[in-house]
């Protein structure tokens, strides 16, 4: 695919993903995600093709731009958006698939300090909220979302719903969404979701502890009402 034409998809990303887009001239102009996402891909090539220290320097230089650090050895694909994108960091075994999503403040990030798969993998049509964080090779699904400020330290399957410090999945695999539908100010509270679970049990084991004393004390009912027959005293006298 031309330059050209993958420069026309990610000016179209944008305005597919937000509404304050008016004209290309100003996504051209104003939008540093889609500048930061152009000038890795000339630093990329630079990488690929052994020139990395201008690699690096052009990965810096778009640091110093647009304040969205994305190693020039990272793997991105098609259509990524980085929506306002300041402090955004993606180190340099990053992996991204296609139709991305990705707000401010987002960590891509690593803990081993050996030479090895030590970033994310991050699949097609996932969204990562403001502040989120995946440390680690971990994997997230497709279709997933991250909601803001979750701190992500493990794999997430498919179309799951990642919140939380650290990050807990409250869906995955069995629901189909689109990530846009993810409401950052309302995000599920695993906690709040758990307690009521309790409540419900626990509300649940009271109305059948309920049920089983009222039986018991009917049949204590019935116990005291019985009177058992008296002997016959002329069999008695006989034995």
């Amino acid at each position: 695919m031309g330059v050209i034409s993958r420069m026309r998809e990610d000016i179209q990303m944008v305005f597919d993903h937000d509404p304050a887009a008016r004209t290309k001239l100003e996504v051209v102009l104003a939008y540093p995600g889609v500048h930061a996402i152009w000038m890795y891909r000339v630093a990329h090539f630079l990488w690929e093709h052994h020139m990395k220290l201008l690699a690096r320097l052009v990965a810096e230089l778009s640091r110093f731009l647009n304040g969205i650090e994305i190693h020039p050895g990272a793997k991105i694909g098609r259509r990524l958006f980085i929506d306002h994108g300041m402090g955004v960091v993606m180190g340099e075994t990053t992996e991204i698939g296609d139709d991305v999503l990705i707000y401010q403040g987002v960590t891509l990030g690593g803990t081993s300090l050996k030479k090895e798969k030590r970033h994310p993998t991050v699949e097609d049509h996932v969204m990562i909220s403001a502040g989120a964080a995946v440390i680690g090779p971990v994997r997230i699904g497709r279709g997933s979302r991250i909601g803001a400020g979750a701190v992500v330290v493990s794999s997430a399957p498919p179309y799951s719903t990642v919140v939380g410090i650290p990050g807990k999945v409250i869906e995955g695999d069995s629901a189909r969404h689109d990530v846009m539908e993810l409401e950052h100010a309302k995000l599920p509270d695993p906690v709040a979701r758990a307690m009521t679970k309790l409540v419900d049990q626990i509300n649940r084991l009271t109305a059948r502890l309920g049920e089983i004393e009222e039986r018991q004390d009917c049949l204590e009912d019935k116990v005291g009402e019985f009177h058992p027959p008296e002997p016959d005293r002329a069999l008695v006298n006989k034995r």
